[in-house]
């Protein structure tokens, strides 16, 4: 009796540590779809992504995983199994925030006209959305209906794609507006603190939101997206013209450590930028005339890529051509140094001067060319 004993408890806990280790699952119902039709997630957790996906039976799928607290997610459904960036970026795709919680995904036919049922998170999240006028996602499709119902001559109209893009901005701002008013009125909601983060931007009004931030709650800032805003607010002084540039150390393509002290005594384009950034690439040829003209005068770029994907980061180089300095800790967003820097939203750059302090910040294409010019005149 004995041994059989020790035989169901050597099954049974194996089975209760899976238990332990998984408080999150999201299950979907999408029709019937089969194969070739396929599921894709991405979500943030602590600062940390990950990523998964399954291929739907009868329309089924499922996820599971633990996290810490509140995530982010993407979701999106491959229907013909064309793959992920095709489904992502010009398919069936939504956003949405989960916690420890079984979550049911349903719809009759895809992921856009699902419903949600079992989260607590996603019903505090579709408030939010209500009180500050939609998801970013929302207002883009609302000015495509708008641009699309123009006749074919009004929307080669410059008068009527203005009024197009000036309602789309206005609606932004009011959105922004309501995010902040949102973030001041729920100093204890988890998306209070996202309401402050995104309306805060890339160049934060520290005297504006930093009074908002310091009535949160402690366990809003203990949270990696109330640490990040953090890091925003100081890096606003801790990067301004004047200012010493934050030193920092990170590994080369080679995993060798690259230092910005190391540079003293040059000029020091810091930039950021990533492969799958399309306005990095496009100013990369203008970067390296730039750094073929004054290398030898003590020029140095050292770029920090955003990239997850050391092979993607590795080929961007290799098909640009860039022989400069390249350094990445391949953490997406979450790159320590662009945190450090308050980097939302690339390209971004500081130029360094020999001193160490931030001379500019922000150039490119001729406004580089020319403070290059100015500094290197003689």
């Amino acid at each position: 009796m004995k041994i059989i004993t020790t035989l169901v408890l050597m099954l049974v806990l194996p089975i209760l540590a899976m238990a332990q280790s998984t408080n999150f699952s999201l299950s979907g119902k999408i029709g019937n779809l089969n194969a070739p039709a396929k599921a894709y997630i991405d979500y943030m957790d602590n600062g940390v992504s990950h990523e998964d996906s399954t291929v739907l039976v009868n329309g089924a799928f499922r996820f599971t995983g633990n996290i810490s607290g509140i995530s982010n997610a993407r979701m999106a459904l491959d229907h013909t199994g064309n793959g992920k960036q095709r489904a992502v970026y010009t398919g069936d795709v939504i956003y949405f925030y989960f916690g420890k919680e079984q979550v049911l995904i349903s719809s009759k036919d895809s992921l856009e006209n699902a419903s949600f049922s079992g989260s607590k998170v996603y019903e505090e999240y579709t408030a939010y959305n209500r009180f500050i006028g939609g998801t970013i996602m929302a207002l883009t499709k609302e000015v495509n209906a708008a641009f699309n119902s123009g006749t074919p001559a009004q929307q080669k109209d410059t008068a009527f794609i203005k009024a197009v893009d000036n309602q789309f901005r206005n609606n932004i701002k009011i959105r922004e507006d309501k995010q902040f008013q949102f973030a001041k009125l729920n100093p204890n909601s988890y998306f209070g603190l996202v309401a402050l983060s995104e309306s805060a931007g890339s160049k934060v009004n520290v005297a504006k939101i930093e009074p908002v931030y310091n009535a949160l709650s402690k366990s809003l800032k203990a949270t990696d997206t109330g640490k990040e805003l953090a890091q925003r607010i100081a890096a606003n002084g801790m990067t301004a013209i004047g200012a010493t540039a934050p030193l920092f150390t990170q590994n080369d393509v080679i995993g060798k450590p690259i230092s910005l002290e190391s540079l003293r005594g040059k000029i020091v384009l810091v930039e950021f930028w990533a492969s799958w950034c399309g306005p990095c690439r496009a100013e990369n040829p203008n970067l390296v005339k730039e750094y073929q003209l004054y290398k030898d005068k003590g020029f140095q770029v050292l770029s920090v890529s955003l990239d997850s994907s050391k092979e993607n980061w590795l080929k961007a180089i290799d098909a640009d051509g860039l022989p400069w300095l390249h350094v990445s800790d391949l953490k997406g967003w979450n790159n320590a140094v662009g945190r450090m820097y308050g980097v939302r939203a690339v390209p971004a750059s500081f130029l360094v001067g020999r001193d160490g302090k931030i001379i500019a910040n922000d150039l490119r294409g001729e406004s580089l060319k020319n403070k290059l010019a100015e500094i290197f005149k003689n």
